[in-house]
């Protein structure tokens, strides 16, 4: 039996961002230290049963607008119901624009951002892989994401928030959710809204994030060795 892999998908029918390249390579080589062999493509033909059934977790990596055929639509929906692993980053908040099954899976659909700029994210688990890494309010640089909802509800649960308050054109208050995973019905499947800027996957702590996040999607659930909540 062929080792479990990890498929990263970069393709996009709108905006593409300039940092897919980094991000597929610092995603390749965090798939092979846990063992996974990586595979980058922006082949729609890659979305079969059989080539999802070798997966260890799939990857959209910034997708924009409709990515997947008619038929990559059923084998990726039936690959997160029937237990896959999905890490949706950055701008995959805005892909598959016109299937309700994706808006559903995420929760919430992109609404626009603010200019890049500093600001603050407030880590709310740090039993969690993709957060234990980060501190408690973590100052980061990007492009804020604001999104047409909040996705907290019901088999939601956010592991951190933008603080609102340390950057300009947020759009959602004190409770703006970033980061967030469900494990319930299917596969676990966590979103970032981090990563736009190609240095974010040169970045020590970032790729700590992604890291732990690729950690539990694959089905690892012991949380990495926990920094201090402030910095």
């Amino acid at each position: 039996m062929a080792t479990p892999d990890v498929l990263i998908y970069t393709r996009t029918a709108g905006f593409r961002h300039d940092s897919i390249p980094a991000g597929a390579a610092a995603l390749g080589e965090l798939a092979e230290a846990m063992g996974f062999a990586a595979e980058a493509t922006e082949d729609p033909a890659a979305f079969t049963a059989e080539r999802l059934g070798r997966c260890a977790a799939v990857v959209f990596l910034s997708t924009t607008g409709t990515v997947l055929t008619p038929s990559g639509r059923a084998a990726f929906e039936s690959y997160v119901r029937g237990g896959g692993g999905f890490l949706a980053i950055h701008a995959a908040a805005n892909a598959e624009p016109d299937w309700p099954f994706y808006g559903d899976l995420l929760g919430t659909r992109f609404d626009g951002h603010p200019e890049i700029q500093p600001g603050v994210v407030c880590v709310d688990a740090h039993d969690h892989p993709g957060t234990a890494p980060l501190p408690g309010r973590w100052e980061w640089t990007d492009e804020w994401y604001n999104f047409t909802s909040n996705p907290r509800g019901p088999g939601i649960r956010v592991l951190a928030r933008a603080d609102e308050s340390t950057y300009r054109g947020g759009t959602l208050g004190p409770d703006h959710p970033l980061v967030w995973c469900r494990d319930g019905d299917g596969g676990r499947v966590l979103f970032t809204a981090l990563g736009h800027e190609e240095a974010a996957y040169r970045d020590e702590m970032f790729r700590a994030h992604l890291a732990g996040a690729l950690r539990w999607v694959t089905g690892g659930g012991s949380p990495p060795p926990r920094r201090s909540p402030e910095r």
